[in-house]
């Protein structure tokens, strides 16, 4: 009895299972598909049309995979049996045909979708059916990655934050984003995909959030050993609300200058959320030209000098290859004029 009362036990177990998995699905959070912010929500859209385009493929041949191998299974002896056929136009037509004609119809929908979609193009609507002029007035928050959190400027309002990100909702958004130490991702999907965080670069991302609420943003690229708590909490709530949390940040008192900077880049897990008053001035160049360290040099100034000083003795091997060709490939009588018309247009 007690062998077979395991067996039913068993048996029992196993149809409860799917249930219990379908229970534990439950709790998946599904913002991606489901997010908050129109560029969010189209591109879940296109990976829904996407997913259904490979799915007209993809369900058909699983289901004739069962049927031929239902059909022609060995006690089935009224199946045809044609050992020497192998050609058929028709069929050649379908295996060939729809794939092709799906292909080019994914190809259109991501043309399209990519540059529509383009992080560093204004957006062009608020939300479907509302259109956004192309003089309209966004917010720009200038984002900085640093060892393990993330750094919020308000150049409008000069005032900057640390874990804590706040934007009005329905208002476009320009993040202008940056690293302060290694290659990361800025990422919050109930606003919109992932764009890289690269040290000496800065790359840019509009979106919009549509409803007020409570969201979570994080790092979605390995930095290292405090990657897995590089997240912050990002809100979006109405534009008086915005205006009274812009008040309170600036009621704080700090000031975010070099020092404060300095001792920000040093790694830290789990930082907590601070808030700044005020944002020395030139800091968001400072950082993005990784010269925020005392009497070091910036990015751009250093490159703007290479590039003259790389002008300047393109000139003068100009100069001189001119010179060489007059005496060795010119007459006597033409070697002056030559190199006075050389320098004049090299000049010019």
């Amino acid at each position: 009895m007690s062998g077979f009362a395991g067996l039913r036990f068993f048996q029992c177990v196993k149809r409860l299972l799917p249930a219990c998995m379908l229970g534990l699905l439950s709790g998946c959070n599904t913002v991606v598909m489901n997010p908050s912010g129109d560029v969010a929500r189209q591109q879940a859209d296109l990976i829904l049309v996407s997913t259904w385009l490979m799915l007209i493929i993809i369900v058909p041949v699983i289901l004739l995979t069962f049927f031929f191998a239902w059909k022609y299974r060995q006690s089935n002896t009224s199946a045809t049996y044609e050992p020497d056929w192998d050609h058929s136009a028709k069929l050649e037509l379908v295996i060939w045909g729809a794939p092709l004609l799906i292909i080019i119809v994914l190809g259109l929908v991501t043309w399209v979708s990519t540059h529509k979609l383009d992080p560093y193009r204004p957006l062009s609507r608020l939300t479907e059916g509302v259109a956004l002029h192309k003089e309209a007035d966004y917010l720009e928050v200038q984002v900085s990655a640093l060892d393990w959190k993330w750094l919020f400027i308000y150049p409008e309002y000069g005032i900057a934050t640390v874990n804590e990100l706040v934007t009005p909702a329905n208002k476009p958004i320009r993040f202008k984003i940056t690293s302060a130490t290694v290659m990361n991702s800025f990422f919050i999907p109930a606003l919109a995909g992932q764009i890289y965080a690269m040290p000496g670069m800065e790359t840019t991302l509009h979106a919009v959030i549509n409803e007020p609420g409570e969201y979570t943003g994080f790092s979605a690229n390995y930095s290292g050993a405090g990657f897995s708590h590089m997240r912050f909490a990002y809100r979006g709530v109405s534009a008086e609300d915005f205006q009274q949390w812009v008040a309170q940040v600036k009621a704080s008192g700090q000031s975010l200058d070099t020092a404060h900077y300095l001792q920000l880049e040093q790694p830290t897990i789990k930082h907590p959320v601070e808030r700044y008053a005020q944002v020395q001035e030139g800091m968001w160049h400072a950082i993005v030209n990784r010269c925020v360290h005392e009497g070091s040099v910036c990015m751009d100034a250093q490159m703007l000098a290479d590039a003259q000083r790389m002008g300047s003795t393109e000139d003068s091997i100009a100069v001189l290859l001119g010179q060489t060709f007059a005496v060795l490939c010119l007459p006597a009588n033409w070697w002056h004029g030559s190199l006075t018309l050389l320098t004049s247009c090299k000049a010019s």
